[in-house]
C-alpha cells in the first residue's frame, strides 16, 4: 500500500485568512529592520522599522516609547507611543499615546489623541480628505459677522 500527499493541492486549499493567536510578534529595542514586515498576528515595535508594516486581519500594531518607524503602516487598529515618520493607514482606531510623535500622513476611521503627543502632518477621516471650507457668515442684531471684507463691502451696499 502507497500513500501519497499532493503537497500542490494541499497548499492550494490552505486558507489564506489571516488568524489573529492572541500571540504578539516582537521587534525587540536595539534591533533594526529594513524592508517588508507582513504580519497574521499582533506586532509590537520597541526597536527600529524602515520600510512597509502591514499588521493584517484584526490585529493591533503596538509602537512603543523606544519604537521608530520610518515609512508606510497598514494596520487594523493601532496604538502608539513611540515614533512614526511617513504614511499611516489605519482601517479603525489610531490611537496616539502622550509619549507619541507622529510626522506624517494619517487616513483612518477613528483618531484618538492624548495630551502631550505630537503630531505633524495631515488626517483624513472616515471617507475622505476635508476640503478647505468658504467662510462662514453669521448674522446678529442685522449685522453681518465673519467672511472676507469684500462680502462685508457687498452686503453694506445692498442695504
Amino acid at each position: 500500500m502507497v500513500f501519497r500527499s499532493d503537497k500542490k493541492t494541499d497548499l492550494m486549499n490552505k486558507s489564506t485568512e489571516p488568524v489573529n493567536t492572541g500571540k504578539i510578534n516582537s521587534i525587540m529595542e536595539g534591533t533594526s529592520i529594513e524592508g517588508e514586515i507582513r504580519s497574521d498576528s499582533n506586532l509590537r515595535i520597541d526597536g527600529k522599522v524602515k520600510g512597509t508594516i502591514h499588521a493584517r486581519g484584526k490585529n493591533r500594531l503596538i509602537v512603543g516609547q523606544t519604537g521608530v518607524i520610518e515609512g508606510e503602516v497598514h494596520c487594523q487598529s493601532s496604538d502608539i507611543e513611540g515614533t512614526v515618520s511617513g504614511k499611516i493607514t489605519c482601517q479603525d482606531l489610531l490611537s496616539l499615546k502622550a509619549t507619541a510623535k507622529i510626522q506624517c500622513d494619517i487616513h483612518t476611521k477613528q483618531l484618538a489623541i492624548e495630551p502631550g503627543a505630537v503630531f505633524t502632518g495631515n488626517c483624513s477621516m472616515g471617507g475622505g480628505v476635508v476640503k478647505e471650507m468658504d467662510p462662514v457668515r453669521l448674522r446678529t442684531g442685522g449685522e453681518e459677522r465673519g467672511g472676507d471684507d469684500d462680502a462685508r463691502s457687498r452686503s453694506q451696499a445692498n442695504r
